[in-house]
């Protein structure tokens, strides 16, 4: 068989992700570390004091990488683009902290991490159109905009999936993804459920299914993001504030 040429094997590499998709799978990297954190919680034996610990210091350190990846781009400084930074510095902060403390705490310090991540997605991509004064491209004609809804309410890690009886549901919050869009979505490749990781919907219940995006649904959603700044309902307001002065110095003292 005929080896194919070094040319050749040069265009059958995939292109890095963007920083805008980057966030977006960090939001899928926490909720998955948050679903394993709240299974430890209702597991019959307590955990481990640092049976986290691994997951949320691989956390902190893609988190930063993500930030490098923003300040390599070279956009012109604005404030809310420092902000954006900001916040995620202070995600990977408080996820390293959560190494040193028990399962409990330690899973509130993260919480808000997924929303937090689709949250500076949002502001990062509408800032980068803004200052390279690039034209929008054009959203995906082949998803609507319930489909898109869908995608950025999964991304933050609101949708789970269960069946009782024969039937199939879905959890989410408002707006509401149903099972018929799920399904769309999955036919699609853009979505796909990961079974039983996801915590009960009640104590003493079965675990749940995690829906999530696919690399394609990151592509996807990124592109809308890109597009038009759309975002999941309330992701603004989840994200973490800039920490007071003394905290910051705090930190930089360490």
């Amino acid at each position: 068989m005929t080896e194919p040429s070094a040319e050749s094997l040069l265009f059958d590499v995939a292109p890095p992700p963007t920083p805008v998709e980057r966030l977006l799978h960090l939001a899928g990297q926490y909720t998955q570390h948050n679903d394993a954190l709240d299974l430890l919680l209702r597991a019959g034996a307590p955990p481990a004091p640092d049976a986290h610990a691994a997951s949320a210091q691989q956390l902190a350190t893609d988190t930063l990488s993500a930030i490098k990846a923003i300040q390599d781009q070279r956009l012109y400084k604005s404030v809310e683009l420092a902000e954006t930074v900001m916040r995620l510095k202070q995600l990977a902060f408080l996820t390293s902290a959560s190494t040193e403390l028990r399962t409990l705490p330690a899973r509130e310090l993260t919480a808000l991490a997924p929303e937090a991540a689709v949250s500076c997605a949002v502001t990062l991509a509408a800032e980068t159109r803004r200052r390279r004064g690039a034209a929008a491209p054009a959203p995906d004609g082949l998803l609507t905009t319930v489909q898109h809804t869908a995608l950025a309410e999964i991304a933050c890690g609101r949708v789970v999936a269960s069946s009782s009886l024969g039937r199939e549901f879905t959890g989410s919050r408002e707006p509401k993804v149903l099972m018929s869009t799920l399904r769309s979505l999955e036919a699609q490749g853009l979505a796909e459920r990961t079974a039983h990781a996801a915590p009960s919907a009640y104590v003493g219940g079965p675990a749940l299914d995690r829906v999530r995006l696919t690399p394609a649904g990151i592509t996807a959603l990124a592109s809308v993001i890109d597009a038009s700044g759309a975002g999941p309902s309330a992701a603004p307001s989840t994200a973490p504030r800039p920490l007071p002065a003394a905290t910051q110095a705090a930190t930089r003292s360490r």
